[in-house]
């Protein structure tokens, strides 16, 4: 029996209709990067990559996104523009976004170390935006800052086009340049990155836990964060200290949540062996050494550096501290004299002496001219629970040194005035 035109004519649109629907399925798993699997594992102390899956193919970076968010979010804060205390102030945009939230309504204001808090744990949207917007005006134009500010340090491959990683079909980056952005976060914001250790947050009568499990079961782990969107599926970026090493590692789309970890457990134990490991007794100090960075991961390692046997934990020299040699030194032209210099300006202090080494010659690097004739100094501090070198640029009268302090922090330098003890 034949079929009347008008049931020809149904059939024909219903596979038409069938043929679009299929082509855009297809294209939207273009879009969505599939297979959407990467991972990473570089050694913290040398920038050598220790495992690399796909590691510079784009993906979706979805609540990675917030660690560059934040780190603006420092940037501000050093350069005197926000503090801990600031009140940020929710807009209805802010207000409207998907979870995870944390329900904040429209003309609410919210701390600076609540929204700090409530990213690194809760990975909430509508304080990503709110951080964004009070910054940058609009998220838009903070979504550019971002980007410019990833192209600055190093990440080649990655855009931004908003501050929380919500669904963004340009919205891309690499494994190697989520490990460059958590490497350059922890070296430029070494006080700050300490947020990404927090287990729990408690904010008006509500206790929110953390998402990455890593900082409960893997022995080491003091950060840094997860993502999820459908398109990019589960994501961690972790940093691990133990026994001496440091390794930095990313896993990119994940089935679930427990099957991420497991694969981010698994390229992390392979990885252990291989690591650079300090010298766990003996102090033997050696003649500097070229330290090879891994190509184009945007480490701050560069040419000269301490060898890594210089990064071990050794009974304190008697004498007192001496100046870096491994820094390279600005003229030496003393602005005052000695009598009178008994003022410190110290800009962090660090675990491990070569990160103090480090920060000193990049401090160099970037403002020279503000610190021009004081002596690099990585200063040893021996207390019961812990062992810091303290980074310190060295005399100055308390007037000079508050002044040269100020200007530091003009150039987004953190610093703080120490009398030398």
């Amino acid at each position: 029996m034949r079929r009347s035109l008008a049931a020809r004519l149904i059939s024909a649109a219903a596979a038409c209709l069938l043929t679009v629907a299929t082509l855009g399925a297809a294209m939207v798993a273009q879009a969505q990067g599939a297979p959407r699997g990467a991972a990473m594992v570089v050694d913290g102390h040398t920038g050598k990559i220790l495992y690399s899956r796909n590691g510079d193919a784009k993906r979706f970076p979805a609540s990675l996104t917030k660690i560059m968010t934040l780190y603006l979010l420092f940037d501000f804060i050093e350069a005197g523009k926000l503090n801990a205390g600031t009140l940020l102030t929710v807009t209805p945009n802010a207000a409207k976004q998907p979870p995870s939230k944390l329900g904040l309504k429209a003309g609410q204001k919210i701390m600076v170390r609540d929204a700090i808090r409530a990213l690194v744990t809760k990975s909430a949207n509508d304080v990503a935006v709110t951080i964004a917007e009070n910054i940058g005006g609009t998220e838009k134009n903070f979504a550019r800052m971002m980007t410019a500010k990833a192209r600055k340090i190093g990440m080649r491959r990655t855009t931004f086009k908003n501050a929380s990683g919500l669904p963004d079909r340009k919205q891309v980056t690499t494994a190697r340049d989520m490990i460059t952005m958590a490497n350059r976060l922890m070296f430029d914001h070494p006080e700050k990155y300490g947020y990404f250790k927090q287990k729990y947050f408690k904010y008006r009568g509500k206790k929110y836990r953390n998402y990455n499990q890593l900082l409960f079961d893997y022995r080491g782990t003091d950060g840094i964060k997860t993502g999820y969107t459908r398109a990019s599926g589960f994501n961690l970026l972790a940093n691990v200290k133990r026994g001496n090493k440091h390794l930095i590692a990313v896993v990119f789309g994940g089935k679930s949540s427990k099957r991420r970890n497991a694969a981010m457990r698994s390229i992390l134990n392979r990885a252990l062996p291989k690591a650079t490991a300090q010298l766990p007794h003996k102090y033997r100090p050696q003649r500097k050494k070229q330290v090879q960075v891994a190509s184009t991961l945007g480490f701050p390692i560069q040419a000269s550096a301490t060898p890594a046997s210089l990064e071990t934990r050794p009974p304190l020299p008697q004498s007192s501290p001496e100046t870096v040699a491994s820094i390279p030194k600005q003229p030496q032209t003393p602005k005052t004299p000695a009598s009178d210099a008994k003022y410190h300006i110290q800009v962090g202090a660090y675990a491990r002496q070569t990160d103090a080494i480090e920060r000193l010659a990049a401090i160099q690097q970037k403002a020279g001219d503000v610190i021009n004739g004081h002596a690099p100094m990585a200063i040893p501090l021996v207390e019961p629970k812990r062992y810091l070198y303290r980074a310190r640029f060295a005399g100055f009268t308390r007037q000079a040194a508050n002044s040269t302090c100020n200007k530091l922090k003009r150039r987004a330098i953190t610093c703080v005035v120490m009398s030398a003890e």
